[in-house]
């Protein structure tokens, strides 16, 4: 009979998402994970099976709370398309403000991982890929609806807008990592919304 866990696997998660957060997944060690979550390294394997493992976990788990967050922003037709962009941008810029350490933000575990594996990593890419494809269908929705009512004034092709808009929100998460404050990424919201009712 298999012994019963003793500890809280969800809190271990949250835990060692914050520390490849902080880390990245290469700078991430068995005993920085080991520190973070109060677990041995016999209880991380044979929970996790491996530091891969455990990140795939992690790195899931971070695209499910993130994107369902942001696309409760876009679903909500109690606002206009434009004022759910806006709503999407000060998440954003509120996210960036709280998860700082050191004065720079820690960005987006997603686009964190985006610049350090998927290009050598087929299973990452594709996690990253599946999560971008989502985000972009919302996106180009809101903004075709926008178009629609007015809100968004922008001519352009409203994919071609979705990817410009999902750019500007990975530019701010790494603007913020080199140190970037609240009022300038702020700024980058705004032009980023004028831009569209331009």
């Amino acid at each position: 009979m298999a012994r019963p866990r003793t500890f809280d696997e969800e809190g271990a998660l949250d835990a060692a998402m914050r520390t490849f957060w902080e880390k990245g997944y290469e700078a991430t060690s068995t005993q920085d994970l080991c520190d973070a979550t109060g677990l041995g390294r016999s209880s991380i394997y044979n929970t996790f099976k491996s530091k891969r493992h455990l990140f795939e976990r992690v790195l899931a788990r971070y695209i499910d709370s993130m994107t369902a967050a942001q696309l409760a922003v876009l679903e909500d037709t109690r606002l206009s398309a434009a004022d759910r962009l806006r709503t999407l941008f000060a998440m954003v810029v509120d996210g960036e403000t709280v998860h700082r350490t050191g004065g720079r933000g820690l960005g987006c575990l997603t686009v964190n991982t985006t610049v350090e594996l998927v290009a050598r990593d087929p299973q990452a890419a594709e996690m990253l890929e599946r999560d971008t494809r989502r985000r972009l269908t919302a996106l180009r929705g809101v903004l075709e609806e926008g178009q629609r009512d007015g809100s968004i004034t922008s001519p352009r092709d409203a994919g071609a807008l979705a990817h410009f808009v999902n750019a500007a929100i990975g530019g701010m998460r790494i603007s913020s990592q080199g140190g970037a404050d609240r009022a300038v990424l702020e700024s980058i919201a705004e032009i980023t919304l004028d831009a569209l009712a331009g």
